[in-house]
């Protein structure tokens, strides 16, 4: 069982307090919470968009396959080209290879994190298939970090009943715990279950702890509330969220969105002008630009009818 302290330590990045991860004083080399610490302080920089910090992080030298499979992962998003980016998967395709001998160094979670993290770059990929067979979709699993993994996945190609499914196959053997209760509010929240009730108590309550300080929180709440027509209260949320994380994609889109349901379209076309120029391959972006082409390529077949320009 985890001490105290790493249990803080993982309910802290369960949740998305990532900067106070990174603000972590490593425990002693020889601890035995010395390398889940370190990966979830890597996993963090990751997290917050600054993969080269896991470079100074990581000893050169670790065999740890965690260790080893976070490098990797943090080389991927770092990588400036195709080649240094392929390079990084083929790392992580071997180190899954390994995994299933008996060669490697750590113990089971070690290996079922090396496959979550291996499965992050594979999913950033566009390998969603390959990302799911890693994290053991339709088995019985009993990673439950995977299990959140595989969820996240099916509920981005808008497959909630799959992700339904493997939700309620953990439940048969994971503990209700964190992670579990997260996982279902995520569900909740994209299929709008029960006007959106389970999300919003959730990460109301998250968000009432006082050791606790997640822009990512906020900004799930902020979404939440934008669902449930709390335009109001969403952009609370999400304005809070910017402030502590000015950067983050997620919640500007959020709140772009709920600038544009306001009555000040200066505000909107601000925040939106804004999203485009820091984050253009955000998936918001691209859809608005995707169905502008498609106005643009009907406008010009459409004929307008003589009789309506005549009476123009």
């Amino acid at each position: 069982m985890d001490s105290s302290e790493l249990y803080h330590i993982k309910q802290q990045f369960i949740l998305g307090a990532y900067k106070s991860l990174v603000d972590l004083t490593l425990p002693s080399s020889t601890s035995p919470e010395y390398t889940p610490t370190l990966l979830y302080k890597a996993r963090a920089y990751i997290a917050l968009n600054n993969p080269d910090a896991v470079e100074e992080l990581i000893p050169s030298d670790a065999e740890n396959v965690s260790l080893r499979a976070v490098s990797a992962l943090a080389e991927y998003v770092a990588a400036t080209d195709d080649d240094e980016k392929e390079s990084s998967l083929e790392a992580l395709r071997d180190l899954c290879v390994e995994i299933e001998g008996d060669e490697v160094e750590g113990d089971e979670r070690d290996k079922g994190v090396a496959k979550v993290l291996a499965a992050t770059a594979f999913a950033r990929a566009g390998e969603i298939e390959e990302a799911l067979e890693t994290l053991g979709a339709g088995t019985n699993s009993d990673n439950l970090e995977a299990v959140a993994f595989i969820v996240q996945i099916y509920l981005s190609i808008n497959r909630p009943d799959l992700a339904r499914k493997e939700f309620e196959r953990s439940k048969r053997w994971a503990e209700d715990d964190l992670l579990l209760q997260l996982i279902e509010s995520s569900i909740d929240l994209v299929t709008g279950t029960s006007s959106y009730s389970n999300p919003n108590s959730f990460y109301t309550e998250q968000l009432g702890n006082p050791s606790l300080t997640s822009p990512h929180l906020l900004t799930a709440r902020g979404v939440t509330r934008l669902l449930r027509g709390e335009v109001s209260g969403a952009k609370s949320d999400l304005e809070e969220a910017l402030s502590q994380q000015k950067d983050d994609a997620e919640t500007l889109a959020a709140f772009t969105v709920a600038a544009g349901l306001g009555t000040k379209k200066a505000d909107a076309d601000q925040y939106w002008s804004r999203l485009t120029s820091e984050h253009p391959e955000h998936p918001l972006v691209l859809d608005v630009a995707k169905k502008a082409d498609l106005f643009d390529e009907f406008a010009a077949k459409f004929t307008v009818p003589p009789a309506v320009l005549a009476s123009a």
